[in-house]
Protein backbone atom coordinates (compact mmCIF):
# COMPACT_ATOMS: atom_id res chain seq x y z
CA UNK A 1 0.00 0.00 0.00
CA UNK A 2 2.84 2.42 0.76
CA UNK A 3 4.29 1.86 -2.70
CA UNK A 4 0.88 2.40 -4.27
CA UNK A 5 0.41 5.68 -2.40
CA UNK A 6 3.92 6.79 -3.38
CA UNK A 7 3.19 6.05 -7.03
CA UNK A 8 -0.06 8.02 -6.99
CA UNK A 9 1.62 10.88 -5.12
CA UNK A 10 4.08 11.20 -8.01
CA UNK A 11 1.46 11.06 -10.75
CA UNK A 12 -1.33 13.44 -9.73
CA UNK A 13 -2.49 15.83 -7.03
CA UNK A 14 -4.78 13.22 -5.45
CA UNK A 15 -6.13 9.73 -6.00
CA UNK A 16 -9.36 11.05 -7.53
CA UNK A 17 -7.43 13.40 -9.83
CA UNK A 18 -5.21 10.52 -10.91
CA UNK A 19 -8.12 8.37 -12.05
CA UNK A 20 -9.95 11.29 -13.67
CA UNK A 21 -6.88 12.52 -15.57
CA UNK A 22 -5.98 9.00 -16.68
CA UNK A 23 -9.54 8.44 -17.89
CA UNK A 24 -9.49 11.57 -20.06
CA UNK A 25 -5.99 10.80 -21.36
CA UNK A 26 -6.86 7.19 -22.21
CA UNK A 27 -10.03 8.14 -24.09
CA UNK A 28 -8.65 11.04 -26.12
CA UNK A 29 -4.85 10.83 -25.97
CA UNK A 30 -4.36 8.24 -28.73
CA UNK A 31 -6.61 9.70 -31.44
CA UNK A 32 -4.43 10.74 -34.42
CA UNK A 33 -4.65 13.55 -36.98
CA UNK A 34 -6.54 16.81 -36.87
CA UNK A 35 -9.56 14.95 -35.47
CA UNK A 36 -7.61 14.07 -32.33
CA UNK A 37 -6.24 17.59 -32.03
CA UNK A 38 -9.78 18.99 -32.16
CA UNK A 39 -11.06 16.51 -29.58
CA UNK A 40 -8.21 17.23 -27.18
CA UNK A 41 -8.64 20.99 -27.60
CA UNK A 42 -12.04 20.51 -25.95
CA UNK A 43 -11.62 17.48 -23.67
CA UNK A 44 -8.27 18.43 -22.14
CA UNK A 45 -9.84 21.56 -20.71
CA UNK A 46 -11.25 19.20 -18.09
CA UNK A 47 -7.76 18.40 -16.78
CA UNK A 48 -5.42 21.21 -17.97
CA UNK A 49 -5.53 24.99 -17.64
CA UNK A 50 -5.97 26.09 -21.27
CA UNK A 51 -6.27 29.75 -22.22
CA UNK A 52 -7.60 29.79 -25.76
CA UNK A 53 -7.02 27.07 -28.34
CA UNK A 54 -3.95 24.83 -28.06
CA UNK A 55 -3.00 21.97 -30.39
CA UNK A 56 -1.89 18.74 -28.72
CA UNK A 57 -0.85 15.80 -30.90
CA UNK A 58 -1.50 12.18 -29.97
CA UNK A 59 0.65 10.17 -27.54
CA UNK A 60 1.65 13.11 -25.34
CA UNK A 61 2.37 11.86 -21.81
CA UNK A 62 1.02 14.12 -19.06
CA UNK A 63 1.39 13.91 -15.29
CA UNK A 64 -0.05 16.41 -12.78
CA UNK A 65 -2.23 17.80 -15.56
CA UNK A 66 -3.96 20.16 -13.13
CA UNK A 67 -0.69 22.10 -12.79
CA UNK A 68 -0.09 22.65 -16.50
CA UNK A 69 -1.10 25.95 -18.10
CA UNK A 70 -1.14 26.36 -21.90
CA UNK A 71 -1.71 29.75 -23.52
CA UNK A 72 -3.38 30.40 -26.86
CA UNK A 73 -1.65 28.95 -29.89
CA UNK A 74 0.59 26.47 -28.06
CA UNK A 75 1.58 23.39 -30.06
CA UNK A 76 2.62 20.15 -28.31
CA UNK A 77 4.08 17.54 -30.69
CA UNK A 78 3.84 13.74 -30.52
CA UNK A 79 5.77 11.94 -27.80
CA UNK A 80 6.29 14.97 -25.55
CA UNK A 81 6.43 14.24 -21.80
CA UNK A 82 5.10 16.86 -19.37
CA UNK A 83 5.51 16.16 -15.65
CA UNK A 84 4.42 19.25 -13.74
CA UNK A 85 4.71 18.28 -10.06
CA UNK A 86 4.56 20.25 -7.88
CA UNK A 87 4.86 23.90 -8.95
CA UNK A 88 3.70 23.52 -12.52
CA UNK A 89 4.56 24.07 -16.17
CA UNK A 90 3.47 27.18 -18.04
CA UNK A 91 3.87 27.57 -21.82
CA UNK A 92 3.25 30.97 -23.39
CA UNK A 93 1.37 32.04 -26.50
CA UNK A 94 2.36 30.55 -29.86
CA UNK A 95 5.19 28.44 -28.42
CA UNK A 96 6.06 25.04 -29.85
CA UNK A 97 7.28 21.95 -28.00
CA UNK A 98 8.58 19.49 -30.59
CA UNK A 99 8.47 15.72 -30.53
CA UNK A 100 9.94 13.73 -27.65
CA UNK A 101 10.94 16.77 -25.64
CA UNK A 102 10.76 16.24 -21.87
CA UNK A 103 9.66 19.01 -19.50
CA UNK A 104 10.11 17.48 -16.11
CA UNK A 105 9.72 19.24 -12.75
CA UNK A 106 9.39 16.15 -10.53
CA UNK A 107 10.25 17.93 -7.28
CA UNK A 108 9.61 15.95 -4.11
CA UNK A 109 12.27 17.61 -1.94
CA UNK A 110 10.31 20.74 -1.05
CA UNK A 111 12.33 23.08 -3.29
CA UNK A 112 10.20 26.26 -3.28
CA UNK A 113 11.23 27.72 -6.65
CA UNK A 114 10.77 24.62 -8.83
CA UNK A 115 8.76 24.74 -12.05
CA UNK A 116 9.14 25.49 -15.75
CA UNK A 117 7.96 28.75 -17.33
CA UNK A 118 8.26 29.28 -21.09
CA UNK A 119 7.41 32.62 -22.71
CA UNK A 120 5.81 33.58 -26.01
CA UNK A 121 6.88 32.44 -29.48
CA UNK A 122 9.47 29.96 -28.21
CA UNK A 123 10.53 26.72 -29.84
CA UNK A 124 11.77 23.82 -27.74
CA UNK A 125 13.24 21.38 -30.24
CA UNK A 126 13.25 17.62 -30.61
CA UNK A 127 14.51 15.48 -27.72
CA UNK A 128 15.23 18.45 -25.45
CA UNK A 129 15.34 17.75 -21.71
CA UNK A 130 14.27 20.50 -19.28
CA UNK A 131 14.67 19.51 -15.63
CA UNK A 132 12.98 22.16 -13.53
CA UNK A 133 13.54 21.07 -9.92
CA UNK A 134 15.49 24.27 -9.33
CA UNK A 135 13.24 26.38 -11.53
CA UNK A 136 13.59 27.20 -15.24
CA UNK A 137 12.33 30.52 -16.58
CA UNK A 138 12.55 31.06 -20.36
CA UNK A 139 11.71 34.43 -21.90
CA UNK A 140 10.08 35.24 -25.24
CA UNK A 141 11.42 34.29 -28.68
CA UNK A 142 13.86 31.66 -27.40
CA UNK A 143 14.85 28.82 -29.71
CA UNK A 144 16.74 25.65 -28.86
CA UNK A 145 18.50 23.10 -31.09
CA UNK A 146 17.68 19.37 -30.96
CA UNK A 147 19.03 17.36 -28.00
CA UNK A 148 19.61 20.43 -25.81
CA UNK A 149 19.51 19.87 -22.06
CA UNK A 150 18.56 22.62 -19.60
CA UNK A 151 19.31 21.29 -16.13
CA UNK A 152 18.36 23.34 -13.07
CA UNK A 153 19.55 20.67 -10.64
CA UNK A 154 22.75 18.87 -9.73
CA UNK A 155 23.69 16.16 -7.24
CA UNK A 156 26.08 16.71 -4.34
CA UNK A 157 28.79 14.06 -4.31
CA UNK A 158 31.62 15.36 -2.11
CA UNK A 159 31.37 12.68 0.61
CA UNK A 160 32.93 9.37 -0.55
CA UNK A 161 31.49 7.56 2.48
CA UNK A 162 27.82 8.21 1.65
CA UNK A 163 25.74 7.16 -1.36
CA UNK A 164 25.18 10.05 -3.76
CA UNK A 165 21.42 9.68 -3.41
CA UNK A 166 21.70 10.55 0.30
CA UNK A 167 23.81 13.70 -0.17
CA UNK A 168 21.10 15.94 -1.59
CA UNK A 169 21.05 18.23 -4.59
CA UNK A 170 21.72 21.84 -5.48
CA UNK A 171 19.01 23.72 -7.35
CA UNK A 172 19.92 27.34 -8.09
CA UNK A 173 17.60 27.75 -11.05
CA UNK A 174 18.18 28.90 -14.63
CA UNK A 175 16.88 32.03 -16.37
CA UNK A 176 17.10 32.27 -20.18
CA UNK A 177 16.19 35.78 -21.21
CA UNK A 178 14.38 37.04 -24.33
CA UNK A 179 15.66 36.44 -27.85
CA UNK A 180 18.27 33.85 -26.94
CA UNK A 181 19.24 30.96 -29.18
CA UNK A 182 20.60 27.70 -27.79
CA UNK A 183 22.48 26.21 -30.76
CA UNK A 184 24.49 23.05 -31.35
CA UNK A 185 22.80 19.72 -30.78
CA UNK A 186 23.48 18.44 -27.30
CA UNK A 187 24.21 21.83 -25.72
CA UNK A 188 23.93 21.62 -21.93
CA UNK A 189 22.66 24.78 -20.21
CA UNK A 190 23.56 24.89 -16.51
CA UNK A 191 23.37 28.63 -15.77
CA UNK A 192 21.52 31.80 -16.79
CA UNK A 193 21.56 32.98 -20.42
CA UNK A 194 21.53 36.76 -21.07
CA UNK A 195 19.14 38.33 -23.61
CA UNK A 196 20.07 38.62 -27.26
CA UNK A 197 22.78 35.97 -27.23
CA UNK A 198 23.70 32.76 -29.00
CA UNK A 199 25.03 29.99 -26.76
CA UNK A 200 26.45 26.55 -27.51
CA UNK A 201 28.52 23.77 -26.01
CA UNK A 202 28.61 21.47 -22.99
CA UNK A 203 28.46 23.31 -20.71
CA UNK A 204 26.84 26.00 -22.84
CA UNK A 205 28.64 29.34 -23.19
CA UNK A 206 27.87 32.60 -24.99
CA UNK A 207 29.42 32.50 -28.46
CA UNK A 208 27.80 35.61 -29.92
CA UNK A 209 25.88 38.69 -28.82
CA UNK A 210 23.19 39.84 -31.24
CA UNK A 211 23.18 43.59 -31.85
CA UNK A 212 22.34 46.14 -34.53
CA UNK A 213 25.86 45.78 -35.88
CA UNK A 214 25.66 41.99 -36.27
CA UNK A 215 26.32 41.37 -39.99
CA UNK A 216 23.73 39.64 -42.12
CA UNK A 217 24.62 36.21 -43.47
CA UNK A 218 26.16 36.03 -46.94
CA UNK A 219 23.67 33.38 -48.08
CA UNK A 220 19.98 33.79 -48.98
CA UNK A 221 17.67 34.60 -46.06
CA UNK A 222 14.08 33.34 -46.09
CA UNK A 223 11.29 35.10 -44.22
CA UNK A 224 9.85 33.66 -41.03
CA UNK A 225 6.61 31.72 -40.87
CA UNK A 226 3.32 32.60 -39.27
CA UNK A 227 3.27 34.91 -36.28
Amino acid sequence: MNRFNLYIHRQAASLSRYFFEQLVLSIFGWVPSVVGIALRAVAYRLILQMEGMAAIENNVRIRFASRIRLARGVYIDEGVYLHACPNGIEIGENSYILHHAELHVFNFRGIPHSGIRIGKKCLISEFNVLRGQGGIAIGDNVYTAPLVQILAVNHVYNDPNRPIIEQGITAQGIVIEDNAWIVASGAVVTKDVPPGTVVAGAPAKVIQTISETTPLPSVPVYAGGET
